[in-house]
């Protein structure tokens, strides 16, 4: 059940996760991110979204499909996608069918969210000239929807070639599941806008995203009614804003936890970025001014609810979405933080 914003927009919840490595074993990860989402399928969450990672402590998770397959057997309500799948890495034909696969696994519970890539340095381990990225994409997601919205895939192009290849399993979702890209770029709103694809933001500040998604929604009023966007079985593209999530039950201790959780996830994070000698992502280590600017929230659950709230109301966005899991926070602390969530931030109020 969606909530409300005192304008009457409607307000859906997520989770977003790197899945990342920490002490424990990846069985003991998988099993423990398992059960944090049997509990929030029970919850008024809509979709669990996966980065897709390679290489680097940011991620024990690299083959979201794989993932997502055993998160669709725990679950029974809560959507789930990569967020995304990085498409250069992929050969098109094999994608469509894994994505086929999921969609039935979960009886049509995919999103699916498709990227080039952010690290160059991830691809080029995989053989790919991290310049040849934004081609690649191009030409795999129009592979992609080729091989979604058809029975037979034909395509020639620079880099994928298909002649009348009969694909016998189709999406379990007509014609196809919902479409997501993540991007802070504003030359990307005018495609996303005329497809209406989803989109999410994460360390934007609201006035950003407000500007961002003010431009997405003139735009896609305008095409609304286009037969052949992208998601055309769209009524209202999602448009989110990602935020680590840290609650406990005072400020000083969520604040001193969270802390020390975020110099774990920026070392994670920034592991590839080092190997190449870059300082790209350093920025992020200044956890004072991340959390003073809320592109952190960590608090109580008072505070919590006030920052997540404001954001809402700032930003004019229509989904919210939590990460819980981030760092070094042990288990039964992220468990113990989306218990708050639910009970005290998703029903909104004073």
């Amino acid at each position: 059940m969606a909530s409300e914003t005192t304008d009457g927009r409607k307000i859906q919840w997520g989770i977003f996760d790197w899945v990342e490595w920490d002490e424990n074993s990846p069985a003991q990860i998988y099993d423990d991110r398992l059960k944090l989402l049997e509990y929030a399928d029970k919850q008024d969450f809509f979709c669990y979204h996966v980065a897709e990672h390679h290489t680097t402590p940011l991620s024990v998770a690299p083959s979201p499909g794989m993932y997502l397959s055993a998160v669709a057997q725990r679950t029974s309500r809560i959507r789930m996608g990569p967020l995304v799948y990085l498409l250069p890495l992929y050969n098109p034909l094999r994608l469509i069918q894994e994505v086929c696969m999921l969609d039935h696994l979960s009886h049509g519970r995919l999103e699916l969210g498709v990227g080039r890539g952010i690290v160059p340095y991830e691809v080029a381990r995989f053989g790919i000239d991290p310049e040849d990225r934004p081609a690649m994409f191009q030409e795999a997601l129009e592979v992609l929807l080729k091989g979604l919205n058809n029975e037979t895939l034909n395509h020639e192009g620079e880099f994928y070639n298909y002649k009348d290849i009969k694909l016998w399993i189709r999406p379990y979702q007509k014609p196809h599941p919902p479409i997501w890209y993540a991007s802070g770029n504003i030359e990307t709103v005018p495609w996303m806008a005329r497809n209406g694809i989803n989109t999410s933001h994460i360390f934007e500040t609201n006035a950003f995203t407000k500007t961002h998604f003010d431009l997405y929604q003139e735009i896609w009023a305008q095409h609304k009614g286009d037969p052949d966007k992208i998601n055309s079985a769209a009524a209202e593209p999602m448009q989110g804003q990602t935020r680590h999530v840290y609650i406990a039950p005072t400020d000083a201790e969520a604040v001193a936890e969270a802390r020390g959780a975020w110099k774990a996830w920026c070392d994670n994070i920034n592991y590839l970025w080092d190997v190449g000698e870059s300082d790209n992502l350093k920025w992020l280590y200044d956890f004072d001014a991340l959390l003073s600017d809320e592109k952190i929230i960590a608090g109580s659950p008072q505070t919590v609810k006030e920052q997540v709230w404001r954001a809402i109301e700032e930003s004019g966005i229509n989904y919210f979405i939590s990460v819980f899991a981030w760092g070094n926070i042990p288990h039964e602390k992220a468990m113990r933080s989306i218990r708050y969530f639910v009970d005290e931030v998703m029903p909104g109020g004073g």
